[in-house]
C-alpha cells in the first residue's frame, strides 16, 4: 500500500481552527511572553495560518483581550465542575461559606496558572455591559448568586455578599501579582524583589517586611481573609444549605 502523504494544509484549511483553539493559543502566548507579545499577526503565526483567518473567530485585538477573560473563566468553571465530581457532590450540597471558599480557591489556582491575564480579569468586564460579558463570566456570577439564594438570602443581601466576595478575591490576588520579581535567580529576598534599591533610611518599614513579601502565600491569605469576611455576614436564613427547613 502506498504511503499516505501528510496533510500539510493549515489548521484552518483542515477545518481544525476554532475559537477555543484560537483562545488557547492566545493564552499560551501570553503565559510565555506576556500581553505585549499578543498581536493578531503573531497569534496567526503560532497557529500556522494567515492573519485574516483569525478574524473569523475574534474581530480584533480588543475582542481578543476579552477572549482571554473568557478563557480564564472557562478554566475556573471547569475546575469547579471537576472538583465537585471528585467529591461526589456539586455546589448546592455544600454550606454556602464552604462553596464560596471553593470558588475562591479555583479562581486563585487559575490566576496562578495565568498571572498575566489576571489584570484583564479585573478590568475588562468594567468596559462591557453586563449582558455582553462572556458567557463563562455570567455563568460563574449566576452560580454565586444561586449559592446565596439557596442559602435563603434575599436579593439585597446576596448582592452585598457577592460584591464583597469579588472585591476581596480579585483585590487580594492583584496585590500579590504586583510583587514582581526583579531577579528570580537571586536567593536573597531583598535582592530578588529588587528592594535593595530602596534607601533603608527612607523606607525602613518596607525593608523590614521583605521576608513577608518574599514568602507571601496569596492563596492562604485569600482564603483566611475570606473566612474572616464571611464570618461577619449574617447566618443563612435556612437551617441547612440544601433542602433545609426555614427557621
Amino acid at each position: 500500500m502506498a504511503a499516505v502523504a501528510p496533510d500539510r494544509r493549515s489548521p484552518e484549511r483542515r477545518g481544525r481552527l476554532s475559537r477555543p483553539l484560537v483562545l488557547s493559543a492566545a493564552v499560551a502566548l501570553v503565559d510565555q511572553e506576556g500581553l505585549t507579545a499578543l498581536t493578531m499577526r503573531r497569534l496567526a503565526a503560532d497557529l500556522g495560518v494567515e492573519s485574516m483567518a483569525i478574524y473569523r473567530y475574534t474581530p480584533g485585538k480588543e475582542a481578543l483581550l476579552d477572549g482571554l477573560v473568557e478563557a480564564f473563566f472557562v478554566e475556573v468553571n471547569t475546575r469547579l465542575r471537576s472538583s465537585a465530581e471528585a467529591t461526589g457532590g456539586d455546589g448546592p450540597e455544600r454550606a454556602w461559606r464552604a462553596e464560596l471558599r471553593r470558588i475562591a480557591a479555583a479562581v486563585a489556582s487559575v490566576a496562578h496558572a495565568h498571572p498575566a491575564i489576571l489584570p484583564l480579569v479585573a478590568t475588562r468586564p468594567l468596559s462591557i455591559p453586563m449582558a455582553r460579558r462572556p458567557a463563562p463570566v455570567l455563568q460563574l456570577t449566576e452560580h454565586l448568586l444561586a449559592v446565596l439564594e439557596r442559602a435563603g438570602f434575599d436579593h439585597a443581601t446576596s448582592l452585598v455578599i457577592y460584591r464583597m466576595f469579588v472585591a476581596w478575591s480579585l483585590g487580594c490576588l492583584l496585590v500579590d501579582k504586583r510583587q514582581v520579581i526583579d531577579n528570580p535567580d537571586e536567593p536573597d529576598p531583598v535582592l530578588r524583589l529588587g528592594l535593595h534599591r530602596l534607601p533603608a533610611d527612607q523606607y525602613p518599614r518596607l525593608r523590614a517586611m521583605v521576608p513577608l513579601l518574599a514568602e507571601y502565600d496569596d492563596q492562604e491569605e485569600l482564603l483566611t481573609g475570606l473566612d474572616s469576611l464571611l464570618s461577619r455576614m449574617p447566618d443563612a436564613p435556612l437551617d441547612s444549605f440544601y433542602g433545609g427547613r426555614a427557621r
